[in-house]
């Protein structure tokens, strides 16, 4: 599974300001609205029910929310970069500024090898250091997608 089988380039957010936690959950709620069709009060619902589980803050400014809807019907991707870290209850206590949700169908394991690809992805320091480098959508859609970059799945 490579990142470009779950992101599509509209669905990198480049800049997003928010305060908190809640205000940025609810951004991806309405952004992945957009995208997957699925009901954006339904994502937020999900999304915030994975969090009150447990932060999926993984550290070093690194989150991965996730959650499964009976609407979808394949994985989906958000890859957002915040203009200002914000507190997100991280493992290590980090503020957050670098979020890749992934929503998935109900159905399915398919959520734990995105889950797993993305994780690869963003513990690497070097490719967190170039996303939060650059503010352009496309050259963060290209970080995030570099077959080059990557580690084998």
């Amino acid at each position: 599974m490579e990142i470009a089988d779950l992101l599509l380039p509209r669905g990198v957010v480049p800049q997003l300001r928010v305060n908190n936690k809640k205000q940025v959950l609810q951004e991806i709620a309405r952004r992945a609205a957009a995208l997957t069709g699925a009901p954006e009060r339904r994502i937020y619902e999900v999304l915030a029910e994975r969090e009150r589980l447990g932060s999926t803050g993984i550290g070093r400014g690194v989150a991965i929310p996730h959650g499964k809807l009976a609407e979808l019907a394949r994985l989906f991707g958000l890859f957002v970069r915040l203009e200002r870290p914000i507190e997100f209850g991280a493992i290590d206590d980090q503020r957050v500024d670098l979020l890749f949700v992934l929503l998935a169908p109900a159905e399915g394991r398919e959520h734990l090898r995105g889950l797993a690809r993305v994780s690869r992805l963003l513990r690497d320091s070097a490719t967190c250091q170039k996303l939060r480098g650059t503010d352009n959508a496309d050259a963060l859609y290209a970080l995030l997608t570099d077959r080059s970059e990557t580690h084998a799945a």
